[in-house]
């Protein structure tokens, strides 16, 4: 009986030992297909590279990745900072470049002449001129007439003074060969210039008298009429001395060539 006993004794025992060995296995079974459908578990389990590997792998890659585009980046902005100032630099001198071709520079003083007068020139006389007479010493029997432009606009001195001293019905001749090459012109306060010979330097004039008041009219540009206002320069206190022998100049740019 008791031979009997321990047999059943070992066979339950073994009998245990399977069952709960079997169970473990369909529970490893289980275990195993679930992980397999869910593609975890067995699969990473092999790998051979540790856990964080792949981790560090991959933000190194990016960062590697977003440093070269952002060097690519400053790279280009950096050229496209250079070609614009270049184009600026470019343009700026095509501009300039085209001004001096037009012979065109400064803006500011566009239309304007070397004193900085503008509009076209008009014509002397005696609203826009100041007109002195200085009765010289030498050369002798000599008279300077003196005309500055007071007005803001260029003006032009045409052919020669008209002048007339007292109740004078008409005005003394030119001497021709006094002519200038070119029409005087007066910038704003500019001065030009004439010689009235009041008398013979030998006394061989006739009809000499003594006269106290003179007034200069202007011509125009073909020269036969005076134009616009006459002026009265003043004479010296006890007058000129002329004869029939007066004559004056043509208007001159230099005092010098007016009494030469």
């Amino acid at each position: 009986m008791s031979g009997i006993r321990n047999s059943r004794t070992r066979n339950s025992r073994t009998s245990r030992t399977r069952l709960v060995g079997a169970a473990a296995s369909v529970v490893l079974a289980a275990l195993s297909l679930t992980a397999c459908s869910e593609g975890t578990g067995i699969k990473d389990a092999g790998a051979a590279a540790p856990a964080g590997a792949s981790v560090n792998e991959s933000p190194s890659k990016d960062t590697s990745d977003k440093s070269e585009e952002s060097a690519s980046q400053e790279a280009m902005g950096g050229e496209s900072a250079s070609s614009a100032d270049e184009q600026s630099e470019g343009t700026g001198g095509s501009e300039e470049a085209a001004a001096n071709t037009a012979g065109t520079k400064a803006p500011a003083s566009a239309g304007k002449n070397a004193s900085g007068s503008s509009s076209t020139p008009v014509t002397c006389e005696g609203s826009n001129t100041k007109t002195v007479a200085s009765v010289l010493k030498r050369p002798l029997n000599h008279m300077l007439l003196t005309v500055t432009n007071t007005g803001s606009k260029p003006c032009f001195l045409y052919t020669y003074p008209a002048v007339a001293f007292g109740e004078a019905q008409s005005v003394p001749p030119v001497m021709e060969d006094t002519q200038p090459q070119a029409v005087v012109t007066l910038e704003p306060g500019q001065s030009g210039y004439a010689a009235v010979i009041l008398s013979a330097g030998d006394g061989s004039g006739s009809n000499g008298r003594t006269e106290n008041s003179l007034s200069v009219y202007f011509h125009g540009r073909s020269g036969n009429e005076s134009v616009g206002k006459g002026a009265t320069p003043a004479l010296p206190a006890d007058g000129v001395h002329i004869d029939d022998s007066l004559r004056v100049t043509y208007w001159q740019q230099e005092m010098e060539n007016a009494l030469s």
